[in-house]
């Protein structure tokens, strides 16, 4: 189809897009992408774009037009393209046990079609838990400041991005915020911030009463909320503080997760051992839905050999979760990853973009803070760096804008939290080479000359 004109039009007469106002489509027409290849996009009208968000939503991993990929799951859709999750199949097999080897201490994989879904997952896991093992007492779930896990209402309401969650509510009780740790707006003038934040936790426990909590859920990185890396120290005392209270650790990998941080899953950074780590957009790179749930044995048995009085077994369902594209795309997914050394891609790469990124705050005063783990950084932007008032939130968007303008893709934290949405984000493929990096550091460096002088 040469002519385009036919598809925009149908888009913009029944398309509801994500995250989108469509009152701007009255005068404008939506962005419609019709190809991609490694890192590069094209649009309806013939326009090249540098992708540096990986899909828009951290998602692509191994960039676009792997035909490698596609043909895994073309493969399997003929072969057998879905039965429920109650019975098993070869994909769903096969990447469970390839995924639990880049996992140790982990080991069960329960399958889903979302990030959101999975998380929701885990906290059914833990009132079941609760009311199966503790009286129904343990059913409280912790959740921070500043940190995302899903859109649907269980998930939002452990959403500590309030924009995010506005009009939504009522929101089902049990989900209590603990504070966040971003050490540029640090809550203590400490020297050991890490450990005062996750501190900070305790005191929460303390003042619900700890066998009230069955778990509380954590970013590694936090993503939309501002790529905020961990503070020396944080994670270290969270784990202790969990082994402490009998309280079970949910680790969110769903941005994190598959080599976006330089390791297989951000939290191994850190030492952790953890409960539950839920997974999705790079599991296979956007090529089908997948999400995992991934456990414990411990947890695992936790729904074995209990009376049948309903809670005998975890009593839950994923429709889409018995779709054999998603295992069948992650596998293939994971041998790219491994065979073309992306890992270490990812963290030469992170390391130039952070170099990159912490060369312009040299320049432009608007830069007040640069973080980031791998290809996951980013850069927070301030209208005054003794103050740390937060940058106008128009300006860091027509940053990004003037980006597009350029040809190339950036994200920044948008309607998330109120007054801080001013942190510009990378996270372009774990592809990603030199030249691509400086390509987006470049056009940041032009588009803050242009905005803020």
């Amino acid at each position: 189809m040469n002519d385009l004109s036919p598809v925009i039009a149908a888009d913009k007469a029944h398309v509801w897009h994500h995250l989108s106002q469509h009152k701007q489509y009255e005068t404008i027409d939506p962005r419609v992408f019709v190809e991609g290849k490694g890192m590069r996009l094209w649009d309806a009208t013939g326009r090249e774009f540098l992708d540096g968000v990986s899909g828009g939503v951290w998602t692509v991993n191994v960039g676009y037009g792997r035909e490698s990929i596609a043909n895994a799951v073309r493969d399997q859709l003929i072969k057998l393209n879905y039965y429920a999750g109650a019975a098993g199949t070869v994909p769903g097999a096969l990447f469970a046990e390839k995924l639990i080897t880049k996992m140790p201490g982990m080991s069960r994989v329960y399958y889903s079609n979302s990030g959101s879904e999975a998380n929701e997952k885990v906290y059914k896991m833990v009132r079941q838990i609760s009311a199966r093992h503790y009286g129904g007492k343990k059913w409280k779930i912790l959740y921070r400041d500043r940190d995302y896990h899903g859109t649907t209402i269980a998930t939002l309401a452990t959403s500590g991005q309030d924009q995010r969650a506005t009009a939504y509510g009522p929101f089902p009780e049990g989900f209590i915020r603990v504070p966040h740790c971003l050490e540029y707006r640090k809550q203590w003038d400490v020297e050991n911030y890490g450990e005062r934040a996750a501190d900070a936790i305790e005191e929460v426990i303390l003042r619900e009463g700890p066998d009230t909590i069955g778990a509380i859920v954590l970013e590694p990185v936090t993503a939309g909320g501002g790529v905020i890396t961990p503070p020396v120290g944080y994670w270290q005392r969270v784990q202790e503080i969990c082994r402490k209270y009998d309280i079970l650790l949910h680790i969110d990998e769903v941005v994190c997760g598959v080599g976006r941080t330089g390791t297989w899953f951000g939290y191994q950074h850190y030492g952790i051992e953890p409960d539950f780590v839920t997974m999705a957009k790079g599991v296979a790179s956007g090529y089908a839905a997948i999400s995992c749930t991934v456990t414990t044995e411990r947890v695992f048995d936790m729904f074995k050999d209990a009376p049948e009085d309903g809670m005998s077994f975890f009593r839950d369902i994923s429709t889409f979760g018995g779709c054999t594209s998603g295992p069948a795309a992650a596998l293939e997914n994971m041998r790219i990853i491994e065979d073309e050394g992306l890992l270490a891609n990812t963290t030469a790469m992170g390391e130039r973009t952070l170099a990159n990124l912490n060369a312009l705050a040299e320049k432009h005063k608007v830069i007040g803070d640069v973080r980031g783990k791998g290809l996951f950084c980013g850069a927070e932007l301030v209208a005054d760096r003794a103050t740390k008032e937060p940058a106008d939130e128009k300006k860091v968007q027509a940053v990004v804008a003037d980006c597009l303008a350029q040809g190339v893709i950036i994200g920044a934290t948008n309607r998330s939290i109120p007054g801080f949405n001013n942190t510009l984000c990378l996270s372009p493929a774990l592809i990603s080479t030199a030249d691509d990096i400086d390509t987006l550091t470049n056009a940041i460096d032009g588009a803050l000359t242009r905005v803020f002088g």
